[in-house]
């Protein structure tokens, strides 16, 4: 029990409390723009994968679970209920940084797969039995297009999911580590674990170039895939 409460502890010093509300105000501006545009993505998390890499699990999981409940209660209702999803994305990405995951871009883009399929299953039954498959998100294209083709409810949903999280969620996680690339490594001390991202394979302009050349790919793909579902 002490050990579980100075690992929270752990996570939370006065740079967490700073870039918390940051990390909140970006998780909620940029998944509003994302809803807004239908796209069939979320990119609702970057804040939480940035905090949960270089404060801990604990910190990112609590920035992931406001961020969809100050959102859910200021902008939309439609944020609100997902705030489970969010909890576990910052949960989990901190324990894969913890594990070394977050070292190197090829190491990121493991992190981002296990952040999806955690996704996908704590997801799944909130879109099953609180909006019955059909989401705000664009996402919500593939799933009316699966159950058009014959698709029960719960395994359109599941199919979309495991589609969407992996595409979405190993951007995101790039996405965080081009920024923390690109900072310091005395402003990243300030930090809970700053350990988590000491660079292992190249220099960090190489890693920046590296993350930012994946997202875009990344970015495309969930574009076309987008468009040609419009498209048919």
């Amino acid at each position: 029990m002490m050990k579980l409460l100075d690992s929270i502890k752990k996570d939370f010093n006065t740079m967490t409390w700073v870039l918390m509300p940051v990390a909140i105000a970006l998780n909620i501006v940029v998944g509003q723009i994302v809803v807004a545009l239908r796209l069939p993505v979320y990119f609702d998390s970057i804040g939480t994968v940035l905090v949960a890499v270089i404060c801990g699990p604990w910190a990112g999981a609590l920035t992931g679970a406001l961020s969809n409940i100050i959102w859910g209660l200021a902008v939309d209702p439609n944020a609100l209920p997902w705030w489970p999803v969010a909890f576990f994305i910052g949960f989990v990405s901190g324990w894969c940084a913890q594990f070394g995951l977050f070292k190197a871009w090829w190491k990121v883009i493991v992190t981002g797969f296990i952040v999806a399929i955690t996704a996908a299953l704590v997801s799944t039954p909130i879109g099953v039995y609180l909006f019955g498959g059909i989401t705000a998100s664009g996402s919500s294209f593939i799933t009316a297009y699966l159950m058009q083709t014959g698709t029960d409810m719960i395994s359109a949903v599941f199919s979309t999911n495991f589609l969407v999280e992996p595409v979405d969620k190993i951007t995101t996680a790039m996405a965080a580590y081009a920024i923390i690339q690109g900072l310091s490594a005395r402003y990243l001390s300030r930090f809970p674990r700053p350990e988590n991202v000491e660079a292992e394979d190249g220099s960090r302009t190489t890693q920046i170039i590296i993350a930012i050349v994946v997202v875009v790919i990344l970015v495309v793909i969930a574009a076309t895939l987008l468009g040609s579902l419009l498209g048919g």
